[in-house]
């Protein structure tokens, strides 16, 4: 893999509620995902984007579960061939959804995926406002409601699938690489402590 353009920032060189905020995700983690890293050479803007991030991916309300949003996530990072966010964001929902193939499959092809009719429905809306958001209509909420997401999920499908859109675009343009460590996650049962 190649070297990010830019160089991660250093934590010893960050406002304290970033490094704050870093220092729990490497707790919680293991280690720290080198997007964090790299946004924060731009204190304002890392701060702009995680708030968006976690209000995005982090409420309780609504139907979408976490590996609904994951895979929101996977799928339209694929389509904008955005390696970073598909190996980070495959390996969360594989933990999220409890299996280890599915990132893989959806990745490649959602459509011949192991997931229910109702993910199908939200992946073609997340893919149609990823690739031809100008061609949304109210013919396109209507196979969302039979599946009853409601307006607000819709929203939600939509919002994520955009903000993720800004986020392959920084990781590309930048050169960001995916840890290590997320090539694995999900694949293996966890060791025991």
């Amino acid at each position: 893999m190649s070297a990010p353009r830019y160089p991660l920032a250093e934590l010893k060189d960050l406002p304290d509620d970033i490094r704050t905020a870093i220092l729990a995700v490497q707790e919680k983690a293991g280690f720290v995902p080198n997007v964090f890293l790299g946004l924060a050479r731009r204190p304002a803007e890392w701060r702009a984007f995680f708030a968006y991030h976690d209000a995005l991916m982090l409420k309780e309300e609504g139907s979408l579960t976490k590996g609904d949003r994951e895979m929101i996530v996977t799928v339209t990072s694929a389509a904008n061939q955005c390696l970073y966010c598909v190996v980070a964001h495959g390996a969360l929902l594989r933990i999220y959804e409890k299996k280890p193939l599915v990132a893989d499959q959806v990745a490649v092809n959602y459509r011949k995926a192991d997931i229910t009719q109702r993910q199908r429905a939200m992946l073609d809306f997340a893919m149609k406002v990823c690739e031809r958001s100008h061609e949304i209509d109210d013919r396109d909420f209507a196979p969302l409601h039979a599946h009853g997401f409601d307006d607000e999920d819709i929203w939600d499908i939509a919002a994520i699938t955009a903000f993720f859109g800004l986020s392959n675009r920084l990781a590309s343009f930048s050169g960001m690489q995916p840890n290590p460590e997320f090539f694995l996650m999900g694949r293996l049962p966890r060791e025991k402590k």
